[in-house]
């Protein structure tokens, strides 16, 4: 199934990339990896994305906890590539970061979550954060396109259009051969 191999292999790339941060790199100590766009620097992060709620670490992983229940209880409709990817990457991603949160220190349910990739002006982050921002814009477009879970197209602006001039009285549709509404002037009429 795509999403189960979605989901181990965000989870998996993420916590191996995490297990390399934490052996290989000293925590405050930047290493340039493309001169002025992205550096590794170790952060074990209490909170959420721009250290929010550093003080809520138990809330953040109940809220893992509940993506993580939500998708799978979504994931039982798909019937779609494109969500199958979203919801992977999404799960995967919850999944890595919710990891951290139960299995390092300073405790179960209240770990620190390893960070180590930092852009300028960005907050540090990791594979398993990259992932879920990915899913999000995968989910927006999807949602955008009218894609359902299922795999079905809901209708969209267009359509809706369409369907609303189908319901208009048969007096106002325009006729097929003229352009003009039924039972309105011809060519021939006004020649006449």
């Amino acid at each position: 199934m795509l999403l189960v191999s979605v989901v181990a292999l965000v989870g998996g790339l993420d916590q191996l990339t995490k297990a390399l941060a934490v052996s290989r790199l000293t925590e405050g100590e930047p290493v340039e990896l493309v001169p002025g766009v992205l550096d590794l620097y170790l952060l074990y992060n209490p909170g959420a994305a721009f250290s929010l709620a550093t003080g809520l670490t138990w809330v953040l992983t109940l809220v893992a906890v509940g993506v993580v229940v939500a998708v799978a209880l979504m994931a039982r409709r798909l019937g779609s590539r494109a969500w199958a990817y979203a919801l992977g990457l999404l799960l995967g991603g919850a999944l890595g970061n919710l990891i951290d949160r139960l299995l390092r220190e300073p405790g179960f349910g209240t770990g620190h979550v390893v960070d180590f990739l930092r852009l300028p002006r960005w907050p540090v982050f990791n594979l398993a954060d990259s992932a879920i921002v990915v899913a999000a814009v995968l989910v927006v477009v999807l949602s955008f396109r009218g894609v359902g879970v299922d795999g079905r197209r809901e209708p969209g602006r267009r359509e809706h259009a369409d369907a609303a001039a189908d319901a208009r009285p048969s007096s106002e549709q325009p006729s097929e051969s003229s352009g003009q509404p039924s039972g309105g002037p011809t060519e021939e009429d006004r020649r006449g």
